[in-house]
């Protein structure tokens, strides 16, 4: 049974502060683990990346079968079934038809002192995607992670993937070509990230490692960071549903465990104004198990980190989710803006009662790669900005220099960076 929680309780605030700080899923320790692949790669490259395929995934792998041929990878591709394909290739087409309408323009203009200057953007010459692998496959993934870096004119789009038994699933194969990635290794773990951050003689390094991954991969990722920019370091899934008792409660239920069904790790919170719907809804969530292909991982999920909140309107439900700082947020109600209005903190929203965090996870646009673990306070979903930088330029004339250089002199004098005064004075004689 999910943890019930009331706001009226006396004992709520502490209750909450808990909910707030538990702990979600094992603490493996790994990082001597993953240090020790990681220095194998970089030492023995292409033959420890086979070594480790073999060791951790029982697949023998000659290093010159690490990468996938464009026309294996179109054989994968051509097993797809077309019902899937068109799937995929709505999901494609909306994924960068968002995507697309956020590319940044460069900005220049000549202030009042005549110093030109403004922001130039490119993209990153290398981006390597992460595409977990092994128990299931992820072809969203892939769109959300390769489309984007497609849209912001990244070159090399690096994807490495876990092959049971050598041989990529074709789901993942065809959402591959979809989003338009140009190499493709059937590599996965804490050595496939080594080999997109260090180079092995098969996969060139790259500038930026982005997509999920278990424990081994997540610590691979904090390693390498520095070497390589990262997305983030994500934690389990979550969500958390605001609805009142004007829903169908089964649908809320199935929202819940859609969200508990990813693993044992994840949370799904639902806050409402009505204890007789939240008895409702536990209910049917108790029903849906019974039936649910993966309930055991939904149902450990629910009972171990799910949580039931009666709130008295929904003002005080909004500062709760900013609190939460969850991953997703569904508004279940009549008119969500004027709640939506009062969260700044989540990594994505979802609106009204036909609005499905499951939609999001496919073919709304948006992507669907996250902020978890609270991080919603301080950082936001992946974009084409994470496969942008900007570099900004400044242009003065004699002119421009001598109105605002002495104002440069002075600072750099009272910091007693004689030199720094001197690159401006100088100029100015």
């Amino acid at each position: 049974m999910a943890e019930r929680l009331a706001t009226a309780e006396p004992g709520f605030e502490a209750a909450f502060a808990a909910l707030l700080e538990a702990s979600r899923g094992e603490a493996l320790s790994v990082e001597a683990a993953v240090a020790a692949i990681i220095a194998s790669v970089r030492a023995e490259g292409d033959a420890a990346l086979a070594a480790l395929t073999l060791r951790f995934e029982q697949v023998s792998l000659a290093p010159s079968e690490l990468r996938i041929s464009p026309p294996d990878l179109l054989a994968a591709a051509a097993e797809v079934p077309e019902s899937e394909n068109a799937a995929l290739r709505l999901a494609a087409s909306r994924i960068e038809a968002f995507h697309r309408r956020q590319l940044p323009p460069d900005l220049a203009f000549t202030d009042e002192a005549g110093v030109r200057m403004g922001l130039r953007w490119r993209p990153l010459d290398a981006v390597g995607i992460y595409v977990p692998g092994g128990k299931a496959a992820y072809p969203s993934t892939v769109l959300m992670n390769a489309i984007p870096a497609r849209v912001a004119g990244v070159s090399r789009i690096v994807m490495c993937v876990p092959c049971p038994g050598g041989r990529i699933p074709p789901l993942v194969a065809a959402a591959a070509r979809f989003a338009g990635a140009t190499e493709v290794f059937r590599v996965g773990g804490a050595q496939a990230i080594a080999a997109l951050a260090y180079g092995t003689e098969a996969i060139a390094p790259v500038d930026r490692i982005v997509g999920p991954g278990n424990a081994y991969v997540a610590e691979a990722k904090r390693q390498v960071f520095g070497r390589v920019g990262i997305d983030s370091i994500a934690g389990p899934s979550e969500v958390v549903i605001l609805a009142d008792p004007a829903n169908d409660p089964r649908l809320v239920a199935i929202d819940l465990l859609a969200q508990a069904e990813h693993d044992e790790a994840a949370q799904a919170i639902l806050i409402t104004d009505s204890s007789p719907f939240a008895d409702a809804v536990e209910n049917s969530v108790a029903e849906a198990l019974e039936t649910l292909p993966r309930a055991n991982i939904a149902g450990a999920s629910w009972q171990t980190h799910g949580a039931v909140i009666v709130v008295r309107d929904w003002e005080e439900a909004a500062a709760l989710v900013n609190r939460l700082a969850p991953e997703h947020v569904e508004l279940m109600l009549p008119e969500p803006e004027r709640v939506f209005a009062r969260i700044r903190h989540a990594g994505a929203v979802f609106l009204g009662r036909f609005t499905p965090e499951a939609l999001g996870d496919y073919v709304a646009g948006p992507n669907h790669v996250l902020p978890t673990s609270r991080t919603a306070r301080f950082s936001s979903g992946l974009s084409v900005l994470d496969f942008l930088k900007r570099t900004s330029f400044v242009a003065a004339d004699h002119a421009a220099l001598a109105r605002i250089g002495p104002a440069a002199v002075t600072l750099a004098e009272a910091e007693g960076l004689s030199a720094h005064a001197r690159s401006v004075s100088l100029r100015l004689a």
